[in-house]
């Protein structure tokens, strides 16, 4: 598996705009569901916005009205588009994908974290 992750990630201020994309470039690999996770220093990995495969969406509670998360199915592609950005945003985003390995084999895949900075 191929995966462009945190593309557009780094530093903006307080109420600022970013777009991070994600995508699962290996043919091998079909996946279901796609969504992003963030994690802070010394804390556990939370979910920030995920998209099933028939489009259901799921979004944390402190990200609701600000983030939109969007799936390309053909491209295997999620961007997560936030906005009014809060310094409590920062921490590294990472991109998650369950799916089927060669269409067999059930597993999920993390892409490597991208840092995202807010300041204030």
């Amino acid at each position: 598996l191929r995966c462009s992750c945190g593309v557009g990630g780094g530093q903006v201020e307080a109420g600022g705009s970013l777009t991070l994309s994600c995508v699962a470039s290996g043919s091998y690999f079909s996946a279901n569901d796609m969504g992003w996770h963030r994690q802070f220093q010394g804390k556990e990995r939370e979910l920030v916005a995920e998209v099933l495969e028939n489009g259901e969406v799921y979004y944390g509670d402190s990200v609701k009205g600000r983030f939109t998360i969007s799936r390309d199915n053909a491209r295997n592609a999620v961007d997560l588009q936030m906005h009014s950005l809060k310094p409590e945003d920062t921490a590294v985003y990472y991109c998650k994908a369950d799916g089927l390995l060669l269409n067999v084999s059930p597993m999920t895949i993390w892409g490597k974290g991208t840092l995202v900075t807010v300041s204030s």
